[in-house]
């Protein structure tokens, strides 16, 4: 795999750093790392890899030389995107349970939404759409989205898969986009009753520790049948997998539905995670993935929607704070490039729609 085209770890993530704080150079010398070996629309291509990856960064500016190559990055877009819709409805025309890979932010149809929202291809967002709708309907009298797969790719999956509620690798992803695209005004059939199932589910699996509000990253079968996750208390408050991120996609579907009650629920939720110090001793890097700019990132984008004021002081001064490891690579969501961007950034771009905060 040619990891340079790769928005995760690769060129592509360095030169969207690059493009946001206006480093010309920089930025073509980057892209011509990430395209240098061509632009991948194999089975593997997503929002941060191969042509959508590429669509998203070129995507950030207008400057004319790179014209030629945005219409490149999002006829291959829309070809990746055209095949996997076919083949996620023959799944679900089967009966079968997906893998999150089928669906999810990172290498699913959900980051294929993103590109697409970003390039502005409406028609085929739509259609996008409209396999989430599907997604959320049950099967089998499981959820739509239960994972056949487990959550950790080296290790076998738990008996009768896992439903993964990740902003990352869940459903919370696809909350998250049918959200945003319904205050874009961008909307389907079934629409905000598939966002309701969403917020249904999660609210069933709500879980109240020592005055803190927060839900479990994965449930299995055994979970179902106990009624109550083995996870007995919140993780890491990451962006990927904790409170933060599954606490922003409620917060966008509470805006798009006007429910002010589910808005008060999750912003508490966040600020008690934030101010636990036990939750915070679980960060143990600066990334944006797993580490501090990941939960400072989160916070801005809910802080700047939020009911009552959110102080983001302590989340900054954390994340300057944090030391970074000897061997930090230089990519977006494990690496320099990402904690660049969260250093030089606020709120008054869009690059985090990737992370799908905006």
């Amino acid at each position: 795999m040619n990891t340079g085209q790769s928005l995760a770890e690769g060129a592509a993530g360095v030169a969207l750093l690059h493009l946001e704080t206006g480093n010309w150079p920089a930025a073509y010398a980057a892209l011509r790392d990430a395209t240098a070996n061509g632009v991948s629309i194999a089975a593997g291509a997503s929002l941060f890899y191969g042509a959508p990856a590429l669509a998203f960064v070129l995507a950030t500016t207008n400057q004319p030389g790179l014209a030629g190559a945005r219409a490149v990055a999002a006829s291959g877009t829309a070809t990746v995107t055209r095949r996997r819709l076919h083949a996620a409805h023959r799944r679900i025309d089967s009966r079968q349970q997906p893998h999150y890979a089928e669906y999810d932010l990172i290498r699913g149809l959900t980051g294929l939404g993103v590109a697409l929202r970003r390039l502005g291809d409406h028609d085929l967002l739509r259609q996008v759409l409209d396999y989430l709708v599907r997604l959320t309907e049950p099967i089998n009298g499981l959820p739509g989205w239960w994972c056949a797969n487990g959550p950790d790719r080296n290790q076998p999956p738990p008996p009768g898969g896992h439903a993964n509620h990740g902003l990352a690798h869940g459903i919370t992803g696809p909350l998250a986009l049918l959200a945003l695209t319904l205050r874009d005004g961008i909307t389907v059939a079934g629409h905000t009753e598939a966002m309701t199932r969403i917020c249904q589910w999660l609210d069933t699996w709500q879980q109240h520790t020592a005055g803190t509000t927060w839900w479990p990253q994965t449930l299995t079968l055994a979970d179902l049948h106990h009624g109550t996750p083995a996870q007995q208390q919140p993780l890491r408050p990451s962006w990927c997998y904790g409170t933060p991120g599954i606490a922003r996609a409620q917060q966008l579907a509470a805006l798009a539905l006007h429910d002010t009650t589910r808005q008060h629920l999750v912003e508490a939720a966040f600020t008690t995670c934030v101010n636990s110090p036990a939750q915070i001793r679980l960060l143990t890097d600066r990334s944006l993935c797993h580490g501090t700019a990941g939960l400072l990132a989160t916070g801005r984008r809910i802080a700047a929607d939020a009911l009552s004021p959110i102080p983001l002081t302590p989340l900054t001064r954390l994340h300057q704070h944090t030391t970074p490891a000897d061997d930090e690579p230089t990519g977006l969501l494990d690496g320099t490039a990402g904690c660049d961007l969260v250093a030089a950034a606020t709120t008054t771009t869009s690059w985090d729609a990737c992370l799908l905060l905006s």
